[in-house]
């Protein structure tokens, strides 16, 4: 069965990078949210196997999404995408729910160990 993740950033580039590395692996990208607020609704909608969350959009923040996708689903898989220095938003994501972190710019083995990690 291919793990189907949902993909959430305000910038494209980033989206870009990350559905790629994941595409070359394997991994059906099955959405796109451009803030949490998109990334909720389609969490609801599309049921991924995996989310990855930036923590700083517009619209509403990671951290909550997180927390709103765990209220539907608290099961839910979540890898918080963070820039360097924003290590007291990764332990308050971790505490709101999410399941690991990976840091930007990002390393495709790191990408890659997170979600599989996940997904094992």
């Amino acid at each position: 069965m291919v793990t189907r993740v949902l993909v959430t950033d305000d910038a494209l580039f980033m989206r870009t990078m990350l559905k790629s590395i994941l595409l070359h692996k394997g991994y059906e990208i099955v959405g796109e949210a451009a803030n949490g607020r998109e990334a909720v609704r389609m969490y609801q909608a599309l049921h991924p196997d995996i989310v990855t969350m930036d923590i700083t959009m517009p619209e509403m923040d990671g951290i909550t999404a997180v927390k709103e996708i765990l209220k539907h689903d608290p099961n839910a898989k979540i890898i918080m995408c963070t820039a360097m220095g924003q290590k007291s938003m990764v332990l308050e994501a971790i505490v709101a729910g999410a399941k690991d972190f990976i840091v930007k710019p990002f390393k495709a083995e790191k990408v890659l160990e997170a979600v599989q990690k996940l997904v094992s």
